[in-house]
């Protein structure tokens, strides 16, 4: 079960990094329908078998930090038995799934409680985070509601078209798709860019690619930019960040003669260029 995962995670390009994070913490609940002599071989059979995870999806961030949270927590108890390090392991995974699943809720509730169900917002990509943060606003609102969100298709992908479909359904949201690169005319008209994340280490985000300029237009034009996203994609060290290069079929699908083509998943924004940072524990407000 473990291989078909890692295999699984490998091709998981379009999924959140949450989703990733928990379907491989709960992979590793299949060590325990494996039998070993000592513990220590338990633990090195988990740490080897968690490290397979990680370099399944180098660039998710929570993804290594809850498999890292699991194999702290086993390596660093008193194990008397494989028995009690496998019951040890479950705890493990069952903490860190309900961290990340309870996060992303804390966090649009966090977040939707400071969004005006007035305002116009332009957001980039899918974030499911997102959708509720924009939900809890207008469901939670005492007065007028009349939002309008700006939605990017967030080429190549086009994961942007699923954000809007999935916003369209809701009372009192005027949803807008555009393209790409005309996010830059239409941040005149927005109150606040709001975006999730694939994680934050130290002083960079790392995002959908696109966030980058959409980010440098806002902060060009006054515009603040909002992150919301949960605890476990903060990093402050111990995490190098890889990107990912897709199909160049999601660019062009005839063949390129005569020119290559380039296909980054992600780009790279400097958190000076950020408002805030909304998780489920705090908020990270980023002086000018």
């Amino acid at each position: 079960m473990i291989d078909e995962t890692v295999e699984e995670i490998s091709e998981m390009q379009t999924h959140s990094s949450s989703v990733v994070a928990v379907k491989a913490a709960r992979a590793l609940s299949a060590l325990a329908d494996r039998e070993f002599p000592t513990t220590e071989e338990y633990v090195r059979a988990l740490e080897r078998n968690s490290s397979a995870l990680r370099r399944a999806n180098p660039s998710h961030a929570s993804l290594h930090t809850t498999q890292r949270a699991i194999v702290e927590r086993v390596s660093g108890a008193a194990l008397d038995s494989v028995a009690d390090a496998k019951a040890e392991t479950d705890a493990a995974i069952q903490a860190v799934v309900e961290q990340v699943e309870t996060g992303k809720e804390r966090a649009a509730k966090r977040c939707g409680d400071r969004l005006d169900p007035t305002a116009t917002i332009l957001t980039h990509d899918y974030s499911s985070t997102v959708i509720e943060s924009i939900e809890r606003a207008i469901e939670t609102a005492d007065g007028e509601v009349d939002m309008t969100v700006y939605v990017t298709e967030a080429r190549p992908r086009y994961l942007g078209r699923k954000l809007a479909r999935s916003m369209a359904g809701i009372d009192g949201v005027d949803v807008r798709l555009i393209v790409d690169s005309a996010a830059g005319h239409y941040l005149s008209e927005c109150d606040r860019v709001l975006v999730g994340m694939d994680c934050i280490v130290d002083d960079t985000l790392y995002n959908r690619i696109g966030t980058y300029p959409i980010a440098a237009a806002a902060a060009d034009q006054g515009v603040p930019v909002t992150v919301v996203g949960s605890e476990s994609k903060l990093i402050d060290g111990g995490f190098a960040f890889e990107n990912e290069f897709r199909s160049v079929s999601e660019v062009m699908r005839e063949p390129a003669e005569g020119f290559s083509i380039e296909n980054p998943a992600y780009d790279a924004t400097p958190t000076r260029l950020l408002d805030s940072v909304v998780t489920d524990e705090r908020v990270v407000e980023y002086d000018e």
